[in-house]
């Protein structure tokens, strides 16, 4: 599971798509209907909140925004809480990892958004984070 932090403009089509079955994912975890990922390491970040179920569908609307911006077809009934204007830290460590493990991602599936990428150093959040200073997060599971 990939709960992205940059912004979802930055994705390439079959990336945006898995982000919100993913998102979708971690909606059912946070709402209690699925057994599995119960502990994920990404979810710690919307477990921290009171109603980690807003949270969640403030994510789920980030990534809907987008997709309609790019005339996708996502299911807005499948967000199952309102939103909030409530924002949540992210270091710019953890955004940095994240973004150089979607351009290792794009280098291999979409060369055209790698070009374009590849040599930006301002990295936009998703719009429901904030970015604060800081190495990579606690929660990251970083691979070699």
């Amino acid at each position: 599971m990939r709960l992205w932090s940059i912004n979802p403009k930055y994705l390439d089509a079959k990336g945006l798509v898995a982000f919100w079955r993913e998102a979708l994912l971690a909606q059912n975890v946070l709402l209690g209907k699925t057994k599995g990922y119960t502990n994920h390491s990404q979810l710690m970040r919307f477990k921290m909140f009171e109603k980690p179920e807003v949270i969640i569908a403030t994510y789920l609307q980030t990534i809907l925004d987008e997709a309609l911006k790019r005339g996708y077809k996502f299911d807005k009934s499948k967000i199952m809480s309102k939103v909030t204007q409530e924002k949540i830290p992210v270091t710019a460590g953890q955004i940095d990892y994240e973004f150089q493990h979607l351009l290792k991602k794009l280098q291999k599936r979409d060369m055209e958004l790698y070009e374009q990428f590849k040599t930006l150093e301002d990295i936009e959040v998703n719009p429901l984070f904030f970015k604060i200073e800081g190495e990579v997060e606690s929660w990251e599971i970083i691979k070699a």
